[in-house]
């Protein structure tokens, strides 16, 4: 298959968006580290909406150990687990001013189909508040399965998958004891989708594009 590229010229500027402090790094972390090496200046802006107490010290270091100079800014917000589409307006409010403040060439976030309420919450802001942009949603493994069927695939190399689920279990020790959060999930996710795009290492992350614009 021919692969998408960004640009050539100025750095991508990439803006992630995860509803709790984990959602990143599971939906997508192999892929920023992947788009680290290959576009050198990467500008990544960090954001998320439910970051308190030992969850904002893990969000804040986990984002500075995976992307070092890479990492632009990071965002938090203290919105209750769980009940973020009762505080919509003050939610909206918040990704309104990081629009303001980043203007990306791609978003990354939740998934429009996820059955996560604070995850759908923020599909759906984003594609509200981001018109331009090219929105990429990332999935995550969960007891609901509702992973769906992506169409955007980023192949990894093996050193990069085996980073991100080192890094999953090192910097997350509020979520080890769930029974999801685990090796085996994550890489066995990574497989599965290094598959069906034919990986040459056998890792890949997927993604669920909506609307794309070639050329122009």
């Amino acid at each position: 298959m021919t692969p998408l590229r960004f640009p050539a010229g100025a750095p991508p500027k990439v803006l992630c968006i995860g509803a709790h402090s984990d959602d990143i790094e599971i939906g997508c972390a192999g892929t920023l580290l992947s788009w680290a090496k290959q576009y050198p200046g990467l500008q990544v802006c960090w954001v998320v909406l439910s970051a308190e107490g030992e969850r904002e010290r893990e969000a804040r270091k986990s984002a500075k150990a995976l992307l070092g100079p890479s990492l632009q800014a990071v965002e938090l917000a203290q919105f209750t687990d769980g009940l973020m589409p009762t505080q919509y307006s003050a939610v909206k409010s918040f990704l309104t001013g990081v629009r303001d403040r980043f203007t990306p060439h791609v978003v990354l976030t939740h998934r429009l189909e996820d059955r996560h309420q604070d995850h759908r919450l923020m599909a759906e802001l984003t594609w509200q508040i981001w018109r331009d942009q090219l929105i990429l949603e990332y999935e995550i493994p969960k007891f609901e399965g509702d992973l769906g069927q992506p169409n955007v695939f980023v192949p990894l190399s093996k050193a990069h998958a085996q980073r991100k689920v080192r890094h999953l279990m090192k910097h997350f020790g509020t979520q080890r004891s769930k029974s999801w959060f685990s090796e085996p999930v994550f890489e066995g996710l990574m497989q599965l989708r290094g598959i069906e795009c034919r990986a040459p290492s056998g890792f890949a992350e997927a993604f669920h594009a909506r609307k794309v614009v070639l050329g122009g």
